[in-house]
């Protein structure tokens, strides 16, 4: 598509983009980069362990055991808490820190973080700069965004805000924090912010398929682009995504969630939602796992009748045990 091709971003999502899922999805391929589901900080440097629950790739070179680099991601509203804390998370092998002014949800607005730090270009400022002068040059500070908190024109000054102060490159969610991730995503706002800023901009928002991907690009042609819940619902979708950038002879017709190929992507699906459960049990607790396991069966659920019944049978099982012999019936079914 271009001599430079974009590189794919894995979304954090809170609750989601675990270390258990990031190691998964790298492992099938197509993604360039991970970044943590947010650390939320305050008004004190976190314990090396916090760190390392959040992001256990540090024991491994900041990197997943694919190799895919994995920054660690902050959310707050200190400048000087969050810069102590991005200089611990570098002693610790982070290869870089992306901040967090997206988060949508109101336990954490309310707490001064996330999105509604959007109302104040002066404190984006303030926090990048801190961060970007307690972290070593050779380590990248990036920030993610949305268009703004209720008007989207905010993007413009904020973004320009973001990078006089010296982040390496930004994300932008191409909705408003009232827009929530209700559809679209308005991502004609990306041409505007280009003209306005000249560090690499990478897109999020409402990428679930291939088509979605190339009809983005068009309009945008960033640096990069990030998935979250498309990557959710088609684990295999960033390895479609990248062998389209690639424009190889690849037959994705296996790999297609339309109409008789619809069978064998569910039965990949299934068999990758198993072996993340083995992985969370085995390296986080069973408990863990079932959690997580019936948080992705549900955004699957809606794409068949048959991926509904299986939600709403295997939801109500409580016991560990008998969720694995459950999920495990799904792969001879």
């Amino acid at each position: 598509m271009t001599e430079s091709l974009p590189r794919l971003f894995l979304a954090p999502m809170e609750g989601v983009t675990d270390w258990v899922m990031r190691d998964i999805l790298t492992e099938i391929g197509g993604i360039d980069q991970c970044v943590t589901e947010f650390l939320r900080i305050t008004d004190q440097v976190m314990p090396d362990h916090i760190f390392l629950k959040n992001c256990p790739e540090l024991n491994t070179g900041s990197r997943t055991r694919s190799g895919v680099p994995v920054f660690i991601q902050l959310l707050g509203g200190q400048a000087q808490a969050l810069a102590a804390n991005a200089a611990k998370a570098v002693e610790l092998g982070t290869l870089g820190v992306d901040l967090n002014f997206g988060c949508p949800a109101p336990t954490v607005n309310r707490h001064d973080g996330g999105a509604t730090l959007l109302k104040y270009t002066d404190r984006l400022f303030q926090i990048v700069k801190t961060v970007r002068q307690a972290v070593p040059s050779h380590i990248p500070v990036t920030a993610k965004m949305r268009l703004g908190f209720d008007d989207p024109s905010r993007c413009l000054e904020n973004a320009i805000a973001i990078q006089e102060a010296g982040a390496s490159w930004l994300t932008i969610h191409c909705r408003t924090k009232t827009d929530g991730y209700k559809p679209p995503a308005f991502w004609e706002w990306i041409p505007k912010i280009k003209e306005k800023v000249h560090i690499p901009l990478v897109t999020n928002g409402e990428i679930w398929t291939s088509g979605d991907f190339q009809s983005c690009y068009e309009q945008t042609k960033t640096m990069g682009y990030m998935v979250g819940r498309g990557a959710v619902k088609n684990p295999f979708l960033f390895l479609e995504l990248k062998n389209s950038l690639n424009e190889t002879t690849f037959n994705s017709a296996d790999l297609s969630p339309a109409g008789r190929h619809q069978e064998n992507l569910e039965v990949r699906t299934y068999e990758t939602i198993n072996k993340f459960f083995d992985l969370a049990a085995r390296t986080v607790s069973p408990k863990f796992a079932t959690a997580r396991t019936k948080g992705w069966l549900k955004q699957i659920s809606p794409i068949s009748d048959k991926n509904t019944l299986f939600f709403n049978d295997i939801k109500i099982i409580t016991d560990p045990k008998d969720f694995q012999q459950k999920l495990s019936s799904s792969l001879k079914n």
